[in-house]
């Protein structure tokens, strides 16, 4: 079976298009703690940074399969942010709060991260409940 590309790029692209189009301002949430985040520390809350990517605001914006890049100015101060794909957690409009948040499953697992098993509690463990189908790959 082949591998899917991750969804997260391809929503954030779409949503970003969406908001523009309809004479919005999208704003990007960036956990500022995930390796490679390059952002302006100073304006970092809680381990997140709020971003506006509208194209007034931003020069050069790129939003890869792996990255978002930009230039901007904070405070009259130039940066170059650069925020990992994994690191982007939601994008919405500065109007009207309309947008997305994302999921983990928007982003795969790095390569050798399992799946946790389920509790022994757990309707799939067998515990009190009933046990309930599942899937599983065959190779």
């Amino acid at each position: 079976m082949p591998t899917l590309a991750p969804r997260r790029p391809y929503l954030l692209r779409a949503m970003h298009e969406w908001l523009t189009d309809n004479a919005q301002t999208p704003h990007i949430v960036v956990d500022a703690s995930v390796a490679g985040a390059q952002v302006p520390r100073q304006y970092v809350r809680d381990g997140k940074i709020v971003l506006n990517v509208s194209y007034e605001a931003t020069s050069g914006l790129l939003m890869k399969n792996d990255w978002v890049s930009f230039g901007a100015r904070f405070g009259g101060v130039a940066h170059e942010v650069r925020a990992p794909m994994q690191a982007v957690l939601g994008i919405y409009s500065r109007e009207s709060g309309h947008g997305m948040v994302f999921s983990d499953d928007d982003w795969p697992p790095p390569p050798g991260d399992e799946a946790v098993p389920p509790s022994a509690s757990s309707p799939l463990a067998g515990g009190d409940e009933p046990r309930r189908p599942r899937l599983t790959v065959v190779k």
